[in-house]
This record gives C-alpha cells, sequence and structure tokens, in this order.
C-alpha cells in the first residue's frame, strides 16, 4: 500500500480529514506529520548506514518508515516547537530552533518522493514581484504597480494614477495590547502623502485600483482548475479587501467558469512554477477585463470546496497525491 505523508499540525482545518478519506478509498495509507509536536513529542530519524538511507517518523502513538513514501502533502508549517521556550534556558531556545527548522525542512527537501508543495516552493511564491513579472510575460493582465521604500517614488505613482492601494507583500498581523490587528490591503489618498515618509523602514507594494465586477478565487491542483466568485462590492467592508468582511462573505462565493484563454494562462502560470497547487486572487473590472492580483503556494481552499459537490477539491488533492491524475512530477532523482 502506497504511503502518503502528510506535514501538517494539531490546529489544522477538516480539509486534512476529507483529503484523508479520498487518499483511503485510493488504496493508500496516511501518515501525519504534525510540526508543532515536532522535536518535544514527535521524534524525525534520517540516517546512511551499509550504503541504504532510511528515515524513521516516532509518534506516541507508532513508528513509521518514510524513506519508502510514495508522496508528500506540504500542507501546513505552523508553531513547529510548541512548548520548546517553556522547556530550555532562554540562550538555547533560539539555536535550537534554527537548528530544528533546519532538520525539518532538509528532509521535505531531500525525500525523492513526489511532492505537493515544498518549503522552498512557499518561499520562491512568496515573491510578489516575480509573480507579477512572469504573469504579465505569460499575457495576463496585471495592474500598474510600485514596489518601494522610496517615499518620493511612491508619491509620483500616486499622483500618476489617483486612485491607488497600497498592501504589503507577507501576511502578518501587528499585536497591540494584546490585540490582532490584520494588515489588510487599503485606499492611498494624497492627503496621505506626507505618511509616506515611514516607507524608509519597510517598502510597501502599490497599485493602481481596479473598479471590481466581481473577485475570483481560483484553486489548482494539477490540471484541475476551480473557479469560484464572490461580490465584494455589495460589503461597504470588503470593497477594497474581501477579506475584511470575509466571515459574512463565506457563503456568498458562487462556483463559476474561467473563459478559456484566461483558464490556459492560469494553468500555463502553474507550468512556469512548476507546481500543482496554487490559489490565485483574479479581479474582474466592468469591462470583464481579467486582472492577475497574485498567487499563494499553499491557500486555503476549504470553505470553497465546501461549495463543490463531494467535496472535489480534496478529492483532486487525494488523486495528485496517490498519482492517480496527471501532475507535474518533481521528484529529487528522476
Amino acid at each position: 500500500m502506497n504511503k502518503i505523508l502528510i506535514i501538517t499540525h494539531t490546529k489544522d482545518n477538516f480539509s486534512i480529514e476529507k483529503v484523508t478519506e479520498y487518499i483511503d478509498k485510493n488504496g493508500c495509507e496516511v501518515i501525519r506529520f504534525d510540526v508543532d509536536l515536532y522535536p518535544l513529542k514527535n521524534k524525525l530519524t534520517t540516517s546512511f548506514q551499509d550504503g541504504k538511507w532510511s528515515t524513521t517518523l516516532e509518534t506516541p502513538e507508532a513508528k513509521h518508515r518514510l524513506d519508502d513514501i510514495a508522496a508528500i502533502w506540504y500542507r501546513r508549517a505552523y508553531n513547529i516547537g510548541e512548548g520548546l521556550r517553556e522547556e530550555l534556558e532562554p540562550k538555547f531556545f533560539g539555536a535550537a530552533m534554527g537548528e530544528i527548522r533546519n532538520t525539518l525542512f532538509g528532509f521535505l527537501e531531500s525525500v525523492d518522493a513526489y511532492s505537493l508543495g515544498k518549503p522552498s516552493i512557499y518561499r520562491r511564491l512568496d515573491s510578489k514581484e516575480e509573480q507579477l513579472k512572469i504573469a504579465e510575460k505569460i499575457g495576463l493582465k496585471i495592474p500598474e504597480s510600485c514596489l518601494t521604500n522610496n517615499a518620493d517614488e511612491a508619491r509620483q505613482f500616486i499622483l500618476k494614477h489617483k486612485n491607488v492601494v497600497a498592501k504589503m507583500q507577507t501576511g502578518f498581523a501587528i499585536y497591540e495590547d494584546g490585540v490582532e490587528n490584520v494588515v489588510f490591503t487599503n485606499v492611498v489618498s494624497e492627503d496621505k502623502l506626507e505618511e509616506l515618509d515611514s516607507l524608509l523602514y519597510c517598502p510597501m507594494q502599490f497599485q493602481k485600483m481596479i473598479e471590481k465586477k466581481k473577485e475570483l478565487r481560483v484553486t489548482v491542483v494539477g490540471r484541475d482548475v476551480y473557479a469560484f466568485e464572490i461580490d465584494s462590492q455589495q460589503s461597504e467592508d470588503a470593497k477594497i479587501d474581501w477579506r475584511k468582511d470575509g466571515v459574512n462573505l463565506i457563503d456568498k462565493w458562487v462556483q463559476t467558469e474561467l473563459p478559456k484563454d484566461i483558464e490556459d494562462k492560469v494553468l500555463e502560470l502553474l507550468d512556469v512554477y512548476h507546481v500543482d497547487y496554487g490559489a490565485l486572487d483574479i479581479i474582474v473590472s466592468p469591462d470583464d477585463e481579467y486582472y492577475f492580483i497574485e498567487i499563494n503556494a499553499a491557500g486555503e481552499f476549504f470553505w470553497l470546496d465546501n461549495l463543490t459537490e463531494g467535496n472535489l477539491i480534496s478529492k483532486s488533492i487525494a488523486d495528485v497525491l496517490c498519482d492517480k491524475a496527471p501532475r507535474r512530477d518533481n521528484m529529487v532523482l528522476m
């Protein structure tokens, strides 16, 4: 029986169970590696002895051989080393975490099996600049953009395009007095130009604001494309960034289809990156022009999966992992 290794954490959502259910139906076995239990509860060992490599994962429940797995789903790597800070003296914590991450990610990069996602792939797709350049090169429309820490350049861009949004290139939140403040996309008005001097300390991405007829979330698994649309303009809070009112809009998404030329370009984008999973954000203008905004290497999909009959996105993920659907092979040694 082929073994599929899922890299996740104990607080991940129900998508793991649904994909596992389809993997079971495909006649494969799932091994779950919760990285927040590593290293205090999960033990990972790789060795080369007598001319052979072997890797074992020991969890509180069982001991698993990993050197003969058929595929990996690198889903999430949240809260690695949870609880370790309380176990070590502060002076040792940083060094230990460095070794823990290097060992875990080194294992994931070197496994000679198909991998749906890798740490190195996630790092590459963190570059919004590369995404935009590739998308534009293959023929997708992108907004006029400026990435800078130069306040004067930002001011010139804003004055030229008038309606401009500012966004960060990474997803994060700022915590103040115990309150989480997520940094969303926001409009930059001309009366805020003087505040741009703070760019000296932190670059930002500016884009000409695209008027929205609708917004799309497009999840691609292998060659399967699942497109959903939302009229984000129905909510005042969601007009600039639908995530601001994401909870109230969660049941307003509708499955749709991409025009054939847009779908072909979306698949070409994944071909360029040589990945089998991506969650794309696309804006459709009132003139029915499609603007690529970004691709997320591990973007969430489960709230949309629930809108399909039989959780088809989960099924596609399981089929790709079990080699029952077309995929872009990426083994270390071909």
